[in-house]
C-alpha cells in the first residue's frame, strides 16, 4: 500500500495495476486507488503490455525469499524494475537478478530508501565540495529500542521463526548501503554476532546482536552495530552514522531528521597530546531537515527511481542500483562467514561490472 500511494501521488507515474496472491488484499488495493487487480504475475504481465516498471513488495522468508521470482518474470517480460531490500535472502538469486537486468540492458533498482534524506544530501556535499577530507573512519549505528522488558518471546511469524540470520539478512543491507554510499566499497569484513541472554532461555535463535568492522577499499575504516529491539542506544538515536576525515567530521541523526558538521581544528588550535591538551574545533553546524517522519523517505526514494528512468539515465548511473544491493548483500554474507568461522577475516565476493 504504502508504495501505491507514492506512485499514485507521483507526477512522474500512473499507477496501472496491482497484484497480490491474496485475492482479497488485491481486491482492497485495486478498489482503493481505482486500478485492476491481478492474482498472478504473470497474468498481470500478459495482460497489460504497456506497463514501464514493476514494483515488487513481496516478503517471504527472511524478508527476501519472494523477491526472485516476480523480478525474474518481470525482467524476462522487458520491464525495469524496483524490488525490495533485502534484494533476495539467497546471495545466488541476487547474483542472477542483476546479471539479468544488465543481459538484457533493463533497470533494476532496489527499495534502499535510507540515503534518500536531506540530511544525506547534504552530508554527501560535505564529501563532494571537500569539506570532510580524506575519509579516515565510519560509524554506523541501527537497531530499534527496546531491551528485557520489551521482550515478548520468539516471533511466531513464518518469516522469522527459525531463522538464526533473520536480523542479519532483512535489516542489514539498510547500513551496509548506507556505509557504502558514503565512504566506497568494503574489500574486508570480521563479524561477532549474538543474542542477549533472555533470548537464548527463550530459545529464541535469532542472531540479533550484529558488531561488525569493516574497512573499505580507500583504506578508511568502519564499524556497524545493529540490534533488534535488544537495547536503546545514547546519542544518534535509533538511527546515526558519523563519517569522520582529515578536514571534518559529520554525524547524521534518526536518518531523516539532522546532519552536524564539525570542522577540523585550525593549527592554532591544535591537539598538542605532550603537553594534555586536547585542542578544539570551531563550532559545529546543525541542519535541522523539519522531518521527523521516516516515512517520508518512500517516496523520495521511489521519484528518485521514476526520475532516473523518465531520464532514461546509463544504467551504471542508476541511483540505489541492483548492484549496489548486491553489494550490500555480499557483505552481508561475508559477515555471516565470518561469524561461523569465529570471526575471521573474509573478503566479500567480488562485484560484477556496472
Amino acid at each position: 500500500m504504502i508504495h501505491a500511494e507514492c506512485y499514485v501521488k507521483d507526477p512522474l507515474a500512473e499507477l496501472v495495476a496491482v497484484c497480490d496472491i491474496v485475492k482479497e488484499r488485491a481486491d482492497n488495493a485495486a478498489e482503493k486507488f481505482g486500478v485492476k487487480a491481478y492474482y498472478s504475475v504473470q497474468d498481470m504481465l500478459e495482460r497489460e503490455p504497456d506497463l514501464d516498471v514493476v514494483d515488487v513488495c513481496t516478503g517471504g522468508h527472511e524478508n527476501g525469499s519472494l523477491h526472485y521470482e516476480p523480478t525474474m518474470l518481470a525482467l524476462e517480460y522487458g520491464k525495469h524494475v524496483l524490488v525490495e531490500k533485502p534484494i533476495s535472502n539467497d546471495i545466488k538469486e541476487a547474483r542472477e537478478m542483476v546479471a539479468e537486468a544488465r543481459r538484457r540492458n533493463l533497470y533494476l533498482g532496489c527499495n534502499l530508501n535510507h540515503y534518500f534524506t536531506p540530511p544525506a544530501e547534504r552530508a554527501k556535499k560535505y564529501i563532494e565540495d571537500g569539506e570532510i577530507g580524506e575519509l579516515i573512519y565510519c560509524l554506523h549505528k541501527m537497531g530499534f529500542p527496546g531491551g528485557e522488558r520489551t521482550y515478548s518471546g520468539p516471533s511466531p511469524s513464518p518469516r522469522i521463526k527459525g531463522y538464526p540470520y533473520f536480523h542479519v539478512k532483512a535489516f542489514l543491507s539498510h547500513p551496509f548501503s548506507v556505509m557504502r554510499y558514503f565512504c566506497g566499497d568494503v574489500t574486508h569484513v570480521q563479524a561477532f554476532l549474538g543474542r542477549p541472554s533472555y533470548r537464548k532461555k527463550a530459545g529464541d535463535v535469532m542472531l540479533s546482536i550484529n558488531s561488525i568492522h569493516v574497512r573499505f577499499v580507500n583504506d578508511c575504516v568502519g564499524y556497524l552495530l545493529s540490534t533488534r529491539g535488544d537495547t536503546t542506544f545514547g546519542l544518534g538515536g535509533w538511527w546515526s552514522i558519523e563519517v569522520g576525515g582529515t578536514l571534518g567530521t559529520f554525524c547524521i541523526e534518526n536518518c531523516v531528521e539532522k546532519v552536524t558538521y564539525w570542522p577540523a581544528p585550525r593549527p592554532a588550535d591544535a591537539a598538542h597530546p605532550e603537553r594534555l591538551r586536547l585542542g578544539a574545533s570551531p563550532e559545529p553546524i546543525v541542519t535541522h531537515s523539519g522531518i521527523t517522519d521516516f516515512g517520508e523517505t518512500f517516496p523520495r526514494r521511489i521519484h528518485a527511481f521514476l526520475e532516473d528512468v523518465t531520464n532514461n539515465v546509463p544504467r551504471e548511473q542508476l541511483r540505489a542500483s541492483g548492484r549496489d544491493a548486491l553489494a550490500a548483500l555480499e557483505y552481508t554474507w561475508a559477515s555471516m562467514e565470518s561469524y561461523e568461522l569465529g570471526g575471521a577475516l573474509v573478503r566479500p565476493h567480488p562485484l560484477p561490472p556496472p
